[in-house]
């Protein structure tokens, strides 16, 4: 938690942006894992409500009357059977108090409220719901049903959030360093321990512990395979091979804020001569980002200078051909990166991505392709600003279902080659992440230590 002041400017600003009307902000509950009382933990609470209000205890709602300039934190008080099986919490009262809220009421005032402003007309503004508790009570307080809830969500409100959130403070920048200091340590742990014989699992569960011990936990559920192919593959009980490459796509939370971070090792602690040619390709992508990525600079522009770069590159191997830009055009790099260079991250790993995408990653000038294939992933495209935390992750992956689709429907022919793609078919794929920060003349990777990634410093680290 920041200072009280740091909640309180940003209520004003949340105000000051959407104008009018009643402003609720949802905070989350225990979520049950198979039955009431066993609940995932820790509880993990909603972000736009601890960027405006501060506080992590369930149950809580936020409420800001634009209109007459008052707010409350709605919740009820623990009683003694809680207070028997999970400690004392303080009052909500003193959980105001602590973010400069002046008004607090039992968690019914809610219905109090919101029939108010319904019968006297007052706009009623919230964020797009994503659990079904939430969806439900919305219903109940606004008669909104839950398959309507999304659309009738406010854009006012989306668009004020987005624009608060998406750059980020100087004390936002630090808690991203501090989880990137952790991140470090969840990969390097990965890559000594890494070997043939050993689990997926098990290196998953190492990188896992450190987030648990250093930090709130992990970001997002850890992905760690030799199906690098495979975008989000999952730790399994499959034993690593000597001769494989393993990706390790994970990040912790701490103080609320994020790190995502990827690196793709070879199990055996030595690149062969064909991973090497693939893998350099990724990391000379990978850093070409520093030297492009700036203020004022389309992320989407970003992203298909990558897909050039990375086209000329495989057109040296014999992956492709034809003309770089017309393949670029067409699609045809999306065999090979059938995803985003980026999203952004804070508060999220995919920071505010329930907001709805069109608000977070694009704005009215910049609009995303949904038509075609890969494109229709970027998740970021407008133009950069000063403070944005965005994540830079380039890569190259061999999916043999993808390979056989293309190379039946004759799809981008003239720009790949598929007689050389079957001799990939079981490479796999590489993957190379950081977080980066833009700033007011460019770009740098946050963390102060760089997890390897260079071929040869990453297989002189493995070696230790």
């Amino acid at each position: 938690m920041f200072n009280k002041e740091t909640y309180i400017r940003r209520r004003q600003e949340l105000k000051r942006l959407v104008g009018e009307g009643l402003i609720l902000l949802f905070g989350n509950n225990e979520a049950p894992a198979n039955y009431p009382a066993n609940a995932y933990s820790p509880m993990r609470q909603d972000s736009t409500f601890l960027y405006y209000f501060g506080q992590h205890r369930d149950g809580l709602v936020g409420v800001i009357d634009v209109d007459n300039d008052q707010e409350w934190l709605l919740g009820d008080d623990i009683d003694i059977e809680d207070i028997v099986w999970m400690g004392f919490v303080p009052s909500v009262a003193d959980l105001a108090a602590e973010v400069g809220v002046a008004k607090t009421a039992s968690l019914n005032t809610l219905f109090t409220i919101c029939k108010h402003a319904v019968s006297s007309g007052q706009t009623v503004h919230f964020l797009p719901p994503y659990r079904h508790d939430t969806k439900i009570l919305l219903m109940d307080l606004l008669g909104i049903h839950p398959s309507k809830q999304k659309e009738a969500a406010s854009v006012g409100l989306i668009k004020a959030v987005v624009q608060m959130r998406s750059t980020k403070e100087p004390q936002e920048i630090e808690a991203i360093e501090r989880a990137c200091d952790v991140g470090y340590l969840m990969h390097t742990t990965a890559q000594r321990i890494i070997r043939p014989g050993i689990t997926e699992r098990y290196v998953g569960g190492q990188v896992d512990g450190v987030a648990r011990s250093l930090a709130q936990g992990v970001s997002f559920a850890t992905i760690f395979s030799q199906h690098g192919e495979i975008m989000h593959g999952n730790p399994s009980d499959a034993l690593l091979e000597a001769g494989r490459l393993a990706l390790c796509d994970a990040g912790c939370e701490l103080d609320d804020y994020c790190s995502d971070n990827t690196r793709t090792m070879p199990v055996s602690g030595k690149f062969t001569q064909r991973q090497l040619e693939i893998y350099s390709i990724v990391e000379a992508c990978h850093d070409y980002v520093l030297e492009v990525a700036r203020p004022g600079v389309k992320y989407q522009d970003v992203h298909f200078a990558v897909c050039r770069l990375m086209t000329d590159r495989l057109k040296e191997l014999g992956l492709m051909k034809g003309d770089t830009e017309e393949a670029v055009r067409a699609g045809a790099h999306a065999m090979f990166l059938p995803h985003g260079l980026g999203h952004m991250m804070g508060m999220d790993v995919h920071d505010m991505e329930g907001l709805g995408q069109i608000y977070v990653g694009f704005d009215n000038e910049t609009r995303p392709n949904l038509e075609q294939f890969g494109t229709n992933c970027l998740r970021m495209g407008r133009r950069l600003q000063e403070g944005f935390v965005v994540t830079d992750e380039p890569g190259i992956y061999f999916i043999p279902h993808l390979i056989d689709l293309w190379r039946k429907e004759g799809h981008c022919k003239e720009f790949l080659n598929f007689d050389k793609l079957e001799q990939y078919k079981d490479f796999g794929g590489i993957r190379i992440e950081d977080d980066l920060l833009i700033t007011a003349d460019g770009c740098r990777f946050m963390g102060k230590n760089r997890i390897p990634y260079h071929p040869q410093e990453l297989q002189e680290f493995m070696s230790k």
